[in-house]
């Protein structure tokens, strides 16, 4: 199996978990004299046999990503760290050039603001972040239909 494809069970198990947790919910409490629409022992033996699927899936992942070397500097995990902490400066950047919008002034007595950074730079460094992140993105995805999945 590839890492792509355990990726995608990995999901399937994560929102077959979310189902069954609703489920669960659903039906565990009734009014009197009635029944749960389903077992919640059975649930609870399903969503328990759900997580331990989805706990090998994370650690061979994990084991696969630590182990798969991305270039000669760094490992896939490595990789991965730096594409996460780019969208995270990217986002704050984002969130900067939205503060910085002028807001509607209704008279001129209201107080006139103005931006304390160059929106510009900002906005080049937000461009230079997201091609670097769809780069960095692109490879790792095309690691993961081709690295074999660590299944110790």
């Amino acid at each position: 199996m590839k890492i792509a494809e355990a990726l995608i069970q990995r999901a399937d198990a994560q929102k077959r978990i979310e189902q069954l947790r609703q489920r669960l919910i659903r039906s565990a409490k009734v009014q009197e004299d009635e029944q749960p629409p389903e077992d919640p022992q059975e649930l609870l033996e399903e969503i328990s046999m759900t997580i331990s699927e989805l706990t090998t899936l994370i650690q061979q992942i994990n084991r696969t990503n630590a182990s798969t070397q991305f270039d000669d500097k760094r490992t896939l995990t490595d990789a991965l760290a730096e594409r996460d902490t780019m969208m995270l400066r990217r986002g704050v950047l984002t969130s900067l050039i939205t503060a910085t919008q002028p807001q509607t002034r209704y008279g001129r007595m209201e107080i006139k603001e103005f931006p304390t950074v160059n929106v510009a730079d900002i906005q080049k460094q937000v461009d230079d972040l997201s091609r670097q992140y769809r780069e960095l993105d692109t490879a790792v995805q095309q690691m993961n239909w081709t690295v074999d999945l660590i299944e110790d």
